[in-house]
C-alpha cells in the first residue's frame, strides 16, 4: 500500500546545551538556554528574556512522540531564527554556525526517517556562507534557512548572488524566514513586530528576489517561503500594478512581472485561516503549498478543517466525502478565481469527529479497500 507522507518544512529546534558564546567571543548580544525548571527553558540573549520554551525544543524524542500522536511523519528542522547572528563579526557567526550545524545533523543521523535538516550560514560574508553551505552538504543537511534580509541589505542585492548560485549549483534548497523586522522602532506594543513586521519582512524578501532577477538567473534555485508567504500572496495584484504602471522604478533589473512567478517557489501553509489557505492554492497550485506548522512554538493540533471546492471540481469532492466531511453549503461568488467571483461548495471536520486524525481515517480506508481487493474473488477495480 502507498504510503501518504506528511512532512512539515517549518519548525525549528535548538540544542539543550548552548555555550556561552557572549563569554566566548567577547561581546554580548547571544542566545543561551535557562534551564530554569525541568522540561522548560528561557531563552536568555544576555540578561533579558526573549521567550519561553519546553522540552519539545530540543528532545527528538518528545518531537517524534508529538509528530506520532498529529500523523505528522518528518519534520524539516532549522534553528530558530534570532540565532542568524548576522550583526556579528562573520567569524563568530560562522562558528556559531557550524555548531548549530553540526547539532542538527546529529539529530538527522540518529533519525533519519523523522528529521531532514536545514543549516543556518553567516550571510554577512558570502564567501564564508559559501564555504559553510559546501559543509551542510557533506554532512548530510538539504538545504539552508536564511533571515529576510542581512542586517538591511535586501535578498536581491548583488552581494548575495553567489551564495544563491552556489545554493542552485549544490542542489540545496533555501528556506526564507522573517527575522529583525522592519519598522520595530515603531512597534513596541502588542506584539506587532511579529503579528505585522513579520509579513512585511516576507513581502519584501519575495519582491526583492523578483524584481533583481534573482530567479531569472537561477532557474533551479529551490526557495519557500514561511508563513504563506507573509503579505504578498494578499497584494500581489498591486504589486503586478505598480510594476505594469511604473517599469521605470519596478523593472529596471527585471522586465518579467510578478504575477509570472507565482508557482515558481514554495509557501507553507501558515496562514491561520482555511479562506486564506484555500487562496493560497487556488494561486499558486496545491503543489506548491507545503505544510508548515512553527512547531515547536505552536502546537500541531487543528480544532476544525474545511475545504472549498468549485461545483465542476468532482474529484476532488470525492476525496472529501470519502474522507468524511461534512457538506456545508454552497456559496456563492465566495471566492475570486480567474477573473471573477466563484461559487464554492463548502466542506467541513471537526477534531472530535475524528478523534484518530484524518490522515489515520484515510490510511485505514485504503488499507480496507487493498484488502478487499485481495480476497478470492474480488475485483481489482477500485471502488469509488
Amino acid at each position: 500500500m502507498p504510503e501518504l507522507l506528511s512532512i512539515d518544512i517549518h519548525t525549528h529546534i535548538l540544542p539543550a546545551d548552548i555555550p556561552d558564546f557572549g563569554r566566548r567571543f567577547g561581546y554580548g548580544g547571544f542566545i543561551h538556554l535557562d534551564h530554569h525548571r525541568p522540561g522548560c527553558a528561557r531563552m536568555m540573549m544576555d540578561d533579558k528574556f526573549f521567550r519561553e520554551v519546553q522540552a519539545n525544543c530540543w528532545d527528538p524524542r518528545v518531537r517524534i512522540d508529538e509528530c506520532d500522536a498529529f500523523h505528522v511523519h518528518a519534520q524539516v528542522l532549522s534553528t530558530v531564527p534570532v540565532m542568524f547572528s548576522y550583526w556579528a563579526k562573520p567569524q563568530d557567526t560562522l562558528d556559531l554556525s557550524m555548531f548549530l550545524n553540526d547539532h542538527i545533523a546529529g539529530i538527522v543521523r540518529d533519525h533519519p526517517k523523522r528529521f531532514i535538516g536545514l543549516g543556518t550560514v553567516p550571510m554577512q560574508d558570502p564567501e564564508l556562507a559559501v564555504k559553510e553551505l559546501e559543509r551542510c552538504k557533506r554532512i548530510g543537511l538539504v538545504g539552508i534557512q536564511i533571515g529576510t534580509h542581512v542586517e538591511g541589505m535586501n535578498l536581491g542585492e548583488p552581494k548575495l548572488f553567489q551564495i544563491f548560485q552556489a545554493c542552485e549549483e549544490l542542489g540545496m534548497c533555501v528556506f526564507v524566514h522573517p527575522w529583525d523586522m522592519v519598522g520595530k522602532e515603531r512597534m513596541d506594543k502588542y506584539w506587532l513586530p511579529w503579528l505585522v513586521g513579520m509579513p512585511v519582512e516576507t513581502t519584501l524578501a519575495i519582491t526583492s528576489m523578483i524584481f533583481s532577477g534573482l530567479f531569472e538567473k537561477l532557474p533551479k534555485l529551490r526557495v519557500a517561503f514561511a508563513h504563506g508567504g507573509g503579505s504578498f500572496p494578499a497584494t500581489v495584484a498591486r504589486i503586478q500594478h505598480g510594476f505594469e504602471m511604473r517599469p521605470d522604478l519596478c523593472a529596471v533589473d527585471n522586465n518579467v512581472g510578478p504575477k509570472e512567478y507565482l508557482g515558481r517557489f514554495w509557501l507553507d501553509s501558515l496562514v491561520h485561516d482555511p479562506v486564506m489557505l484555500q487562496y493560497l492554492v487556488d494561486l499558486i497550485g496545491a503543489e506548491k503549498v507545503a505544510l508548515g506548522t512553527d512547531y515547536c512554538f505552536f502546537g500541531l493540533g487543528l480544532h476544525r478543517l474545511e475545504i472549498n471546492l468549485r461545483p465542476e471540481n468532482t474529484a476532488s469532492r470525492r476525496v472529501v466525502e470519502k474522507l468524511g466531511f461534512r457538506f456545508e453549503g454552497l456559496r456563492e461568488r465566495y471566492l475570486h478565481i480567474d477573473g471573477d467571483w466563484r461559487d464554492h461548495l463548502t466542506f467541513a471536520i471537526t477534531a472530535e469527529e475524528v478523534p484518530g486524525g484524518l490522515l489515520n481515517r484515510y490510511l485505514t480506508s485504503v488499507d480496507k479497500r487493498s484488502r478487499a481487493r485481495s480476497r478470492p474473488g474480488s475485483t481489482d477495480i477500485p471502488v469509488d
